[in-house]
């Protein structure tokens, strides 16, 4: 915007965004997609160009720790493992809602049961195995404790570290 002297309220009459969505996106509460970056790019005459790359992930020890776990749960996860599962999940579930305040956690628990209750495999692994903000603190208040054999738990703890 510097660079080609637009405002934003100019930005706005000529993208259609409004012109609080600009404020927060350039003060940082709000979060553009790639396609709605590139619309207000493209309307100061520039794109928007992104590149893939792996990186690895800032994880707390716990958070690294948790993962490991959850990944080996997700390996063994499928529709047969599920069913046999599925009884520990729930009662993991009624204990953590009993003993868990506040938020992110009781959003969380509260979406862990939607994906239990619709039988969500493949948001099941999603959470598992992700590595966004939402799936590390999911897994904060996970149902999955008891599952794994203690051999193969302790196992991962220790590759883990």
């Amino acid at each position: 915007m510097v660079e080609t002297g637009t405002t934003q309220s100019e930005l706005s009459r000529l993208s259609g965004v409004r012109q609080p969505s600009i404020s927060g996106f350039l003060s940082e509460r709000v979060h553009l997609s790639d396609e709605q970056l590139d619309r207000l790019l493209s309307c100061m005459g520039r794109r928007l160009e992104v590149v893939r790359r792996q990186v690895v992930p800032e994880l707390t020890r716990s958070e690294r720790r948790s993962w490991h776990l959850h990944r080996q749960l997700s390996t063994r996860l499928s529709r047969t493992s599920f069913e046999q599962w599925q009884p520990t999940i729930d009662r993991n579930l009624d204990r953590l809602r009993k003993g868990v305040t506040g938020q992110p956690h009781e959003r969380n628990l509260q979406r862990w049961r939607e994906l239990v209750d619709r039988s969500d495999l493949p948001g099941l692994h999603r959470v598992l195995t992700g590595l966004d903000r939402g799936s590390i603190e999911m897994r904060e208040v996970s149902p999955m404790s008891g599952l794994l054999p203690d051999e193969v738990r302790r196992d991962v703890l220790q590759r883990a570290s």
